[in-house]
C-alpha cells in the first residue's frame, strides 16, 4: 500500500499545480491562443498538402472577424462545437487514407503495449481502492470502447485517452466517503458520473474550454515533467521491488532489471537511428519508427530464453489478464441506480464538482500539448490556435463519462504521456531531425484500442498477453517517460544547470544569468 499511497501523493501533487498558472514565472512568448494568426485549414497528406475548399470550412470573413477580435470565455450554445466540426468533419476520408502507411502501423504496434500496460495497471489499483467493484477487466473494457469511440468522434484524434492518477485519487476518496455515509459505493460512483457528465456537456456546449487560454506554456510544461517523472518512478519502483519482494529472489530481481534496461535500451537506440548516417534513409526510417516495438519484442526474447535455460528460477511475472470476459466481482454490468437513497442522488452533486475540474483540467491540459505548434499539425484548425477541437471533444468526454458511470466503468480523460508518445510516434523529421508535420489521422486510435478490445473479448489474443513479462512494459514505462521529455522547455533549462555554459549550445534562455542571489 505504500507505493498506492506514493501514487495518491502525486496525483495530489498533479491537481494542486493544475489549479494553478503563475504567468510570470518564465518569460515565454505571447499565448499563442491569444493571438490567433488564422488561416484557412488545410489538408496534410503524407505526400504533400493541399488547400480543400468547402462551404464547411471558415469563409475569409470569418477569420478576418476571428484575427480581430479574442474568443470569449463562454460563446452561444453549441457555437464552439459546430465550429469544431465544420473545420473537421470535411477532412474526414484524408484523416483515414493518410492511416495506410507504415509508419501509422509501427505506431499502432508501439501504442498497443503502451496504452494496454497503464491500463492493466490503473486496473489492478482500482481494484485495491474499490474492494474489487471496479477492477482490470472494467479498466480494459472502458479504454477499449471509450477510446474507439474517441477516435471515431473526436475532432482530435490523435489525443489518447486513459485513466490518471488524480481520477483514480479521486475515486478512492469517493469509496471512504461511501463508507462512512454507509451508502453502496457503485450506485454513489454512478451518479456523480452523471452529474459530471450533465456539468462536463454544459461546457461542451458554452465553450467554457476558452478558459484554458489563461494558463501559461509554464502550466502545460510542468503538468507534462510531472507525468513523465511519474512513469519513470513506477517502473524504477517496480523494478526495486523485485530485489525486496520475499516471494522473489536475487535471479529474479537480476533478470528483471536486465530485461527492462535491454527493452529501453534497444527502444531508445533504435528510435534515434533517424539521426545517424547508417543504412539508407528508408531502412533508418522504418527502424526508426519500429523501435519501441523491437524492444517489446527483445525484452521478451531475453525473458523467454532465461525461462528455458534456467527454469522457475529465472521466470519472471508476467501480466496478469482475467480469463474471461466478465465484470471483477461478478456484478451485472448495468449499476442498479435507484439503490442509492434520493437525498443521496442529490448530494452527489457535491463531489461532482470535484470530479468535473479534475476531467475539465485533465482534457483540456493535455489537449493544448497535443495541439501545441511545434507539432505543426494543420487539419481543422486555425494557424498556431490551441483551443480549436476542445469544445468537440469535451462533448465526447462527457458523453462518454455518463457511459461509463451507469455501466460501473472507470472515467477517463485524454492521458498526457501517452498522447503525445503518440504524436511523436507520428513524427516526420528532415535530415537535419527537425520535425517537419504530422501525420494526423484516426486509423491509429482506432487500430489501438480495437487491438485491447480483441484482448478483452478473445481468448487467443488474452493467452498471447499472458506470456508477457512485466518487466517488459517497465521497459516500456522508461521508454514513454523519458520519450516525452524532449523539447519540453522546463526540462530543457533543467538541463541547463549541469552544462558547461561555455561550449553548450546557447538557447535562447541562455541569456539569463545563472548565478542569482
Amino acid at each position: 500500500m505504500n507505493a498506492l499511497k506514493f501514487r495518491y501523493a502525486i496525483a495530489a501533487v498533479a491537481a494542486a499545480l493544475l489549479s494553478v498558472s503563475p504567468a510570470s514565472s518564465f518569460s515565454f512568448s505571447p499565448r499563442s491562443s491569444l493571438n490567433h494568426q488564422l488561416a484557412r485549414p488545410r489538408v496534410v497528406a503524407n505526400h504533400g498538402s493541399y488547400t480543400k475548399s468547402s462551404s464547411l470550412f471558415m469563409s475569409d470573413a470569418a477569420v478576418a472577424a476571428d484575427n480581430d477580435k479574442d474568443p470569449p470565455l463562454f460563446e452561444g450554445p453549441l457555437k464552439g462545437i459546430t465550429r469544431d466540426y465544420k473545420m473537421r468533419l470535411p477532412l474526414y476520408k484524408s484523416d483515414i487514407k493518410d492511416g495506410l502507411n507504415t509508419q501509422c502501423l509501427a505506431a499502432i504496434c508501439f501504442l498497443f503495449f503502451a496504452c494496454l500496460s497503464p491500463a492493466i495497471g490503473f486496473g489492478s489499483l482500482f481494484g485495491q481502492v474499490t474492494h474489487g467493484a471496479i477492477g482490470t477487466m472494467e479498466m480494459v473494457s472502458s479504454t477499449a470502447m471509450c477510446g474507439f469511440i474517441y477516435a471515431l468522434t473526436s475532432a482530435q484524434p490523435l489525443t489518447i485517452i486513459g485513466s490518471t492518477g488524480p481520477v483514480l485519487a479521486f475515486v478512492a476518496t469517493l469509496v471512504q466517503l461511501a463508507d462512512k455515509m454507509g451508502l453502496p459505493f457503485l450506485p454513489l460512483y454512478a451518479w456523480t458520473g452523471i452529474w459530471t457528465s450533465g456539468i462536463l456537456f454544459l461546457s461542451s456546449i458554452t465553450s467554457a474550454s476558452n478558459l484554458v487560454k489563461y494558463l501559461t506554456r509554464f502550466t502545460d510544461e510542468i503538468f507534462s515533467t510531472l507525468i513523465s517523472f511519474i512513469f519513470v518512478v513506477e517502473a524504477v519502483q517496480n523494478i526495486g521491488r523485485s530485489f525486496t519482494n520475499p516471494a522473489s529472489s536475487f535471479t529474479k530481481g537480476l533478470m528483471t532489471l536486465i530485461v527492462a534496461v535491454s527493452t529501453y535500451v534497444t527502444a531508445n537506440t533504435l528510435r534515434g537511428l533517424r539521426n545517424t548516417v547508417y543504412f539508407t534513409e528508408g531502412v533508418r526510417k522504418n527502424i526508426s519508427n519500429f523501435g519501441p516495438t523491437i524492444g517489446v519484442l527483445a525484452g521478451v526474447l531475453i525473458a523467454n530464453w532465461a525461462k528455458v535455460s534456467q527454469g522457475a528460477a529465472a521466470t519472471l511475472p508476467s501480466l496478469a489478464i482475467p480469463p474471461t470476459f466478465a465484470t471483477t466481482s461478478g456484478r451485472p454490468w448495468l449499476i442498479p441506480l435507484m439503490d442509492l437513497p434520493v437525498w443521496a442522488r442529490w448530494g452527489a452533486f457535491l463531489p461532482a464538482l470535484m470530479a468535473t475540474v479534475l476531467l475539465f483540467l485533465d482534457q483540456n491540459i493535455t489537449v493544448r500539448l497535443v495541439n501545441n505548434p511545434q507539432y505543426k499539425m494543420e487539419k481543422g484548425r486555425r494557424k498556431n490556435n490551441m483551443l480549436d477541437g476542445m469544445h468537440a471533444d469535451m462533448l465526447i468526454i462527457s458523453i462518454l463519462t455518463f457511459i461509463t458511470s451507469i455501466i460501473g466503468l472507470p472515467w477517463l480523460v485524454a492521458a498526457t504521456v501517452r498522447s503525445i508518445s503518440h504524436v511523436r510516434a507520428l513524427s516526420i523529421f528532415d535530415s537535419a531531425g527537425k520535425l517537419k508535420s504530422t501525420i494526423e489521422q484516426r486509423i491509429t486510435g482506432l487500430s489501438i484500442h480495437a487491438l485491447i478490445g480483441a484482448c478483452v473479448l478473445f481468448d487467443k489474443p488474452r493467452a498471447i498477453l499472458t506470456q508477457i513479462p512485466k518487466s517488459v512494459l517497465m521497459g516500456l514505462f522508461l521508454f514513454l517517460g523519458t520519450s516525452a521529455l524532449p523539447g519540453n522547455e522546463m526540462w530543457e533549462r533543467m538541463k541547463e544547470l549541469f552544462k558547461d555554459s561555455k561550449i553548450a549550445p546557447k538557447e535562447r534562455w541562455s541569456k539569463v544569468p545563472s548565478k542569482v542571489t
